[in-house]
Formats: structure tokens, C-alpha cells, sequence
């Protein structure tokens, strides 16, 4: 029996001993969050896929995992010798999990998942699928505290303080701002579950989740106190005694023992429903008035301040500096790099500036038919040499100590065909409609997903991913509420937020292309029609002028690219080596 089947066969122990039909296993921690470190990656334990979303459902005679457009190769490689069956998830013949339980079970049956990783949310969004069947939803306790032998611990690395000249506004003003929406919601308190939103708020900075600069930790904010659950040796002796000054300090899960004496008969308590796991949720005494809505920090968190836009301008700055670096060499040096040697030269070249952390998430740097892998992530044994002709997606971040940064550029190595450029600029069109569109105050990122589509829709092309994600600043790569998705978010794409502006194409086998720069909401102009807002972009990169079909672009367009890259070499020019700003003027020569 492999070591996947021995894994299943321990957890259907389980389940028949607690006479539960089906377990679900969500692969997030408890806190709801998209990244988890290692001590949750049930997800990848029980299965083998290692990808960022998914669920996995297990019965008694059947081991299934469901994922979106992004990860159909990957998951069908990751699990190909295992029992589990790949359920592509928007493919007419396939279901969603909630609906394949209920149709594929008995009515009354049982289904089980650990109360620690399922949310509110989720919880009843599964009793109402499983209403018409007389599906039960029970919550278990964590099983893979007894079938995981070598779990990894909860994380608890160093944590660090941001100063206010960098945050640009202090902790103790932020929970101000929380008090006084509480106030305006006729709420007490508020318990704070997820990890980006406590990191912002108190201006601290960690490292428990890879690339996500957060740490284990609830946070309870009431009118007269706060309390941080967590593990205090995440801070040495100077940040401890400046924390106790601002709040209380409690073991990290010490969060359920406290809900019940917290609040009193009369208290509202304010939670975010997509956050709060059960097992929280079902501490709470049922005397206490539950008041939902997303976490009020969120939404303060997602509109930068003039502080922190002005640092996330400095950390593309830095950013271009690299990539233009990086391309000057490739252009310039004979080495062969492969995908992998290709990402760390460009993470040696961020690195040799003092505020240059580390990688905001895993290089994604995919070549020829690599490239259609939307989540692709090299590894020794598929590395592939950057050689003969054809396209290179490198999606790449960095996290500065003054904001974070996600570019992707599409390269191309030799000779590009015809269809390639042409699928090129069809997605530089899309890239550049989005980043020009004006709209009026109090629109949202799915009215403007179409301007990113519309010329790969016109030739019968699309992708499958989001034209554009929230970022955080110093903190999440992937930061809500807003996005621009095809996903009805009613989440406005109010001033100071940042996103990215992403789309792409991807050929099965063949070769993927995207293009992302991010870009900030900034104020435009004021009509007899209302405020209108506008994007600002913020990266600093040419695009690949070898791909661009000239014919394809409008005078507008054309208009357009030439300034951003006028902009891009006065920007940078002065800021590299002379055979860097050599490289840089012939790549941004107007077309």
C-alpha cells in the first residue's frame, strides 16, 4: 500500500468510528487564510497536490480533489498514482463538492470536516446545499493531530515592528478607526481572525507563512481593551514591553477559553463570517448578539494612505531596477539559464538592495508549453534550459521594507511565430485598456473586467484566471476585498487601492503568455456626472517589443506605450549601470 492509500486508510478509521459518511478537507489553517504553513497543508498531505486551492472529499469507498482551471495539469500529475480522482471544477460534466454529496450520498447521511478550518461562511453555505437531502454537517476535531506522526509544529519565527514613518499611521490610530465603525454598528467588540488584517493593524511583521509577512494570532478589539492571542516568544524583550503598553498579551489559544467571559449579556460582537472558524464561533455564549460583516480593518487596510502608496512606489522603483537588470543580461551574456537559474539571478539582483526582504510568493517562471501552466512552479526535476526559440512567462514579487511588488513579463527566446505575437498583442491591448479606463466613484472590479478581455475574446481566445488581485502593502501578495474577475464583488475600487492589471493567454502544450503591472485608484476629475477615478501604474518594466504587432495597435495605443516606456527609461535610466541604460533605451525606443 503506498504512503497516499496508508494516509486515506487511517482517516476512514476515523470516520467509522465516528459513523461520519464523508470528510471534507479544505487545506486552509484556522484562519481562513489562501497560504498556510506547513503544520496545514492537509490538502497536500492527504493527496500529494500541492496547489494553493482545492478541496478534498473522502468517503468510505472513493478519495476526490477538486480544483479550478488553474491547477487541471498540475493536479492531474501531482495525483496520477494515487486512488484520488481530479474533479475539474467549471467543466460541464463535474459538480462542485457541496452538490456531489448530495447527490452521491444517502439521504441522512453524515458528513464531518475539522471545526478548526471551516468558517462560518462555508458552514452555511453546506447546510443549505445539504437541506433537501437531510444532509447532517458535523464538526471534528483536528484527525490529523493523531495520523500526521511527523506534523510540523505551529509556526511562532520572529516578529518585527514597521515604524509610522513607514506605516504612516500608528497602531493605536488604527484601533481608534475600529472603535469608532464598532460604535457607528452599535457593537462592543470585534475578534479578528485573519492574520494580514492583525499584522496591519498593530504594524507588525512576521514570518510563520512563507512569503506572507503575518504570524499566528487572534486579535479582540472592544471600546476599553485589546487583547492579541499569540505565542510571545515571537518578540524579543523591546517589542514585548512596547506591545503590553498597547494591549494585552494571551497564549494564542487561549482565544477559545476567552470568547465566554469577554462578553456579557448585552454585548454585540462584530465577526467576519469568511474568516471565523466553528470551532470559535461555537464559544461564543448564545446570550451574545452576533453582528456579521467583513472585517472592518479590511476594507481601511485595502485603501492605502499617501505613506504607504508613496512607499509602494519606491519598492517598484527598486523592483524595476532588478528586472531591467535582468534582462540587460539576458540580452547581453551567453550563459544559458534555465527557469529556475532564471528566477534566483533575478532574486540575487532584488537582494542587492538593503530593503529588499525576499520574494513576495514563489517565482513562477514557465518556458514553452511550461508557460500554459498558469500556477506553474519549476522544480529540479522539470527544470527546462532557456534555449531554441519560444516564450518565457516569469511572474515574479518582491517584499521591500517599503511595499510589495508582483510583475509578469512574457519573454521570448529565438524566433517567435506569428500566432504568438499576435496573441501578444491582443493581451497587451487588454492590459492596456484596463490601465487607461476612467469609471465613476462606486464602480466595481467586474464591471471592468471585459476591458482586459475584450480583444482575446474577439479572436475567439480567453483565460481562465482573474484580470486583477487586491496587494497588500508590506504584507499579502493577494489582498481583498477588491479584485477585477468576471466574480460579482461588490467591493468599490475605491482611492489608494492597489491591483493588478493581468491578462493573458495560455495554449495547452504549446506556450502561455500574461502581462501584469500593478496598478493604485487615485482621484481623476469631478464632473456634472459625479467623481471619477483612474489607475496609476506603478511597475517599471518594458514589455517584450519583439512580440508587438504594430498594425494591431490603435494611434491611442500606440500613444500609450510609448509613453510608459518613455516614462519607464526616465524613471530607471539614471539608476542603473551604463550597459543596463544601454540595454533599457533600445527597449524602450517608440514604436
Amino acid at each position: 500500500m503506498s504512503e497516499i492509500e496508508q494516509r486515506l486508510s487511517a482517516i476512514r478509521q476515523h470516520m467509522q468510528q465516528q459513523q461520519i459518511d464523508a470528510w471534507i478537507i479544505t487545506g486552509s489553517d484556522p484562519h481562513g487564510s489562501e497560504y498556510v504553513a506547513p503544520r496545514w497543508r492537509t490538502r497536500a498531505w492527504i493527496s500529494g497536490f500541492t496547489g494553493s486551492a482545492g478541496t478534498v472529499v473522502i468517503t468510505a469507498n472513493r478519495a476526490l480533489l477538486w480544483v479550478d482551471s488553474r491547477y487541471f495539469i498540475q493536479a492531474e500529475q501531482e495525483i496520477a498514482d494515487t486512488s484520488f480522482e481530479l474533479m475539474k471544477l467549471d467543466t460541464p460534466s463535474v459538480t462542485d463538492y457541496k452538490q456531489f454529496l448530495v447527490d452521491s450520498l444517502d439521504y441522512g447521511a453524515v458528513v464531518g470536516t475539522c471545526h478548526l478550518y471551516m468558517t462560518m461562511a462555508a458552514a452555511r453555505a453546506l447546510r443549505a446545499a445539504f437541506a433537501p437531502k437531510k444532509l447532517s454537517l458535523v464538526f471534528t476535531d483536528d484527525w490529523f493531530d493523531n495520523v500526521w506522526t511527523d506534523r510540523p509544529a505551529i509556526p511562532c519565527n520572529r516578529v518585527t515592528e514597521m515604524s509610522q514613518e513607514i506605516a504612516g499611521v500608528s497602531a493605536q490610530e488604527k484601533i481608534e478607526h475600529i472603535r469608532a465603525r464598532l460604535v457607528e454598528n452599535t457593537c462592543s467588540h470585534t475578534i479578528i481572525s485573519s492574520l494580514d488584517d492583525i499584522a496591519w493593524i498593530l504594524n507588525l511583521r512576521g514570518d510563520d507563512i512563507p512569503y506572507n509577512p503575518v504570524f499566528m494570532a487572534y486579535l479582540m478589539i472592544s471600546l476599553t481593551d485589546v487583547v492579541l492571542f499569540t505565542d510571545v516568544a515571537h518578540f524579543d524583550d523591546a517589542l514585548l514591553e512596547h506591545l503590553t503598553q498597547l494591549c494585552t498579551l494571551r497564549q494564542y489559544d487561549e482565544v477559545f477559553s476567552s470568547c465566554s467571559a469577554a462578553c456579557n449579556q448585552i454585548d454585540v460582537l462584530y465577526l467576519c463570517p469568511e474568516k471565523t472558524n466553528m470551532r470559535l464561533q461555537s464559544t461564543i455564549p448564545v446570550r451574545v448578539t452576533i453582528m456579521e460583516g467583513r472585517d472592518i480593518s479590511t476594507e481601511l487596510k485595502a485603501r492605502k494612505t499617501p505613506v504607504e502608496i508613496e512607499g509602494m512606489r519606491r519598492a517598484h522603483l527598486l523592483d524595476g531596477i532588478a528586472m531591467v537588470t535582468l534582462l540587460a543580461q539576458l540580452d547581453r551574456e551567453s550563459t544559458v539559464f534555465t527557469e529556475v537559474s532564471l528566477a534566483q539571478r533575478l532574486a540575487e539582483l532584488r537582494s542587492m538592495h538593503e530593503e529588499y526582504i525576499g520574494p513576495s510568493f514563489a517565482p513562477i517562471a514557465g518556458y514553452q508549453s511550461h508557460g500554459a501552466l498558469n500556477h506553474y512552479s519549476a522544480s529540479e526535476a522539470s527544470d527546462r534550459e532557456l534555449t531554441g526559440n519560444g516564450l518565457l512567462v516569469l511572474d515574479t514579487g518582491g517584499q521591500y521594507t517599503c511595499g510589495t511588488t508582483d510583475i509578469t513579463r512574457t519573454l521570448v527566446f529565438g524566433e517567435p511565430t506569428e500566432q504568438m505575437k499576435q496573441d501578444y498583442t491582443r493581451v497587451l491591448k487588454g492590459n492596456l485598456a484596463l490601465a487607461s479606463q476612467r469609471f465613476p466613484q462606486g464602480t466595481f472590479g467586474y464591471q471592468l473586467d471585459v476591458l482586459a478581455r475584450q480583444y482575446l475574446w474577439q479572436a475567439g481566445l480567453s483565460y481562465g484566471h482573474g484580470t486583477g488581485h487586491g496587494v497588500g502593502f508590506c504584507l499579502n501578495v493577494h489582498e481583498g476585498p477588491q479584485n477585477i474577475s468576471p466574480k460579482t464583488i461588490t467591493a468599490p475600487l475605491d482611492i489608494g487601492v492597489i491591483l493588478s492589471d493581468e491578462p493573458g493567454i495560455y495554449r495547452t502544450g504549446e506556450y502561455g503568455i500574461r502581462l501584469e503591472n500593478l496598478v493604485v485608484v487615485q482621484r481623476d476629475a469631478t464632473t456634472t456626472f459625479g467623481d471619477f477615478y483612474a489607475f496609476e501604474v506603478l511597475t517599471l518594466c518594458p514589455f517584450e517589443r519583439k512580440l508587438i504587432v504594430k498594425e494591431m495597435l490603435s494611434e491611442v495605443e500606440l500613444t500609450m506605450l510609448n509613453a510608459y516606456h518613455q516614462w519607464v527609461y526616465e524613471e530607471l535610466s539614471d539608476r542603473v549601470p551604463e550597459t543596463v541604460a544601454t540595454y533599457l533605451k533600445e527597449a524602450t525606443l517608440p514604436l
